[in-house]
């Protein structure tokens, strides 16, 4: 089981003390010196983490939030890491194939070949109109076309000395990538969709599914179920294409002393607005004591699922109680 966590980002996390004073200096012209507060925290997390021993972190990107970017954060923890992999999250229609291509390139070489991208269609329509110059597609459909078409672009750029490609919204002729991927044969692509059209793109052109789930403590039950059912079912579509993919999930941790105590702080979540982000992503039921938590993700490594990201809080503190009470137990 390899262990992500969220690069934990103002929009990313619930908020605490750290994070609303980010916010307050990232809107003001001129506060924020010596060094981006947000950042310091985020890179200090990360860190730790790889310390740690957890294998991924995700950067995510949301245009229209109060945050650094995504690919410039990425880039800053890739050169003051070591062993980390940094997963970088991009929305076709708003960056070029061939721009994501020469970053992902330069990305992979500064960090040593441990650059991912996460490939996100994203559903914001005044992100997409503003930082995509009118980028937003109202039909379901040919967002999915463009995400196929994008996901072949830059994969091709990565993987091909000579590229051809004539589509509905990329066209490329005899292109060529002057600057190689380091990893070969190309960085590993990340994606979540619970559509058949976003899953069969999925099955034929990623490396790791990250599949939904139900919000809310009280579905994890039908949650667990399901998610078995479906790895089972992408794994079949998968093999229509002579593919084997890897399996994640996106999760909050709730670690306390006991089940009842760990319950109280989920339902606590839901009173409160600024937490909602992470009162949804309870659904996976890493919820209650070191002893259940580490049995429930057993649980999903026997559902087939090889990859968790998860998010703590607070952060810090999470991370903590996280790595010293339920990682040994994962261990033996």
């Amino acid at each position: 089981m390899r262990l992500g966590i969220w690069a934990p980002l103002p929009h990313t996390i619930r908020p605490e003390p750290v994070i609303t004073q980010s916010l307050l200096e990232l809107g003001t012209p001129g506060l924020g010196l010596p060094v981006d507060r947000s950042f310091a925290f985020a890179l200090d997390v990360v860190r730790r983490a790889e310390n740690l021993g957890f294998d991924i972190a995700l950067v995510a990107e949301r245009l229209v939030a109060r945050d650094l970017e995504a690919w410039v954060v990425s880039s800053a923890l890739a050169v003051l890491t070591s062993r980390i992999q940094i997963m970088t999250a991009v929305h076709p229609g708003i960056v070029s194939p061939q721009v994501v291509a020469k970053m992902g390139a330069s990305l992979d070489r500064l960090s040593g070949g441990r650059f991912a991208v996460n490939v996100v269609p994203g559903r914001r329509p005044e992100e997409f109109d503003f930082y995509g110059n009118g980028g937003w597609l109202s039909d379901t459909g040919q967002r999915y076309r463009r995400m196929d078409e994008f996901i072949a672009v830059m994969s091709g750029l990565w993987t091909e000395q000579s590229l051809d490609h004539a589509g509905e919204f990329y066209t490329v002729d005899k292109a060529h990538l002057a600057t190689r991927v380091m990893r070969t044969p190309r960085p590993p692509i990340y994606a979540a969709s619970g559509s058949e059209a976003g899953q069969d793109i999925i099955a034929q052109r990623c490396d790791t599914w990250f599949i939904s789930h139900e919000p809310g403590l009280r579905n994890y039950p039908a949650n667990l179920r399901k998610i078995a059912s479906d790895v089972e079912a992408m794994r079949r579509r998968a093999a229509q294409h002579g593919r084997v993919l890897g399996y994640g999930l996106s999760t909050h941790v709730i670690c306390a002393d006991s089940l009842e105590a760990a319950e109280a702080e989920a339902a606590s979540l839901d009173k409160i607005p600024e937490a909602n982000v992470v009162a949804k992503a309870l659904g996976a039921g890493l919820v209650g004591t070191p002893r259940i938590i580490a049995d429930r993700i057993r649980l999903y490594q026997d559902c087939g699922i090889d990859c968790l990201m998860l998010q703590f809080s607070p952060m810090q503190q999470g991370l903590e109680t996280f790595a010293e009470r339920v990682m040994p137990l994962l261990r033996r």
